[in-house]
């Protein structure tokens, strides 16, 4: 079996009898030492993961969902609003007091199913993802799916942070390649507060000049 690692892209052969059947195996790459998860038969959990999200996104675009449920009732104009989407209650507690201190409303989703009912209702400022929240392996990360298929006009008003283990802490080039705003490697959570200003000062430098240029090309 070939495995290649997905932080850098050395290849693997694993005979398949030395790999349990049925269930995950871990290892760690030779060349980075990152730690990879290894099965015989990765594609139905794959797809099963992939199903689950179809239904998610469904039940989103549907009427399945009660307006009553909203994530704030009532905000004054112009206010500021974060989404967490974290698992790590650790993690959680230090991110939820810098956002209240910079004046954030804040929320937390409890699944990516709460994340995105919260989402049908209100476009946050800031949402927080981690990576492998509420599932197996980042490429069914429901929530990013999401977030990376929303009309531009929306998704430019969201600040998307990516919380991750396999990239360094702002990192521009993976974080345009993975089509969010700031990446936030884990090792770093304690200057969260400074990485989150750096990172948002540096959107709105390069948003002010869009909008210049647009109300330029609109003749406002």
């Amino acid at each position: 079996m070939e495995i290649i690692c997905d932080n850098c892209q050395k290849k693997l052969n694993i005979p398949d009898n030395k790999i349990p059947k049925d269930r995950v195996a871990y290892l760690n790459c030779p060349g980075c030492k990152n730690r990879l998860a290894v099965t015989l038969n990765p594609q139905p959990e794959e797809q099963q993961e992939n199903e689950s999200n179809s239904t998610i996104f469904d039940e989103v675009i549907s009427d399945a969902y009660d307006a009553a449920e909203k994530p704030f009732d009532f905000l004054e104009e112009k206010a500021k609003t974060s989404l967490v989407c974290l698992m790590d209650q650790e993690i959680q507690e230090k991110i939820n007091p810098i956002l209240v201190n910079l004046e954030y409303h804040n929320t937390v989703a409890e699944s990516a199913r709460d994340a995105l009912k919260k989402m049908r209702y209100h476009t946050f400022d800031i949402v927080i993802l981690d990576e492998l929240f509420d599932c197996k392996n980042y490429h069914s990360n429901g929530v990013l799916i999401y977030l990376q298929h929303l009309p531009m006009v929306m998704r430019r008003n969201i600040f998307l942070i990516l919380l991750t283990t396999r990239f360094r802490t702002m990192d521009n080039m993976e974080a345009f390649h993975r089509s969010v705003n700031l990446i936030v490697n884990r090792a770093n959570i304690n200057d969260f507060n400074k990485i989150l200003l750096r990172g948002i000062a540096d959107h709105e430098v390069f948003y002010k000049v869009f909008q210049n240029t647009a109300k330029k090309i609109l003749g406002n």
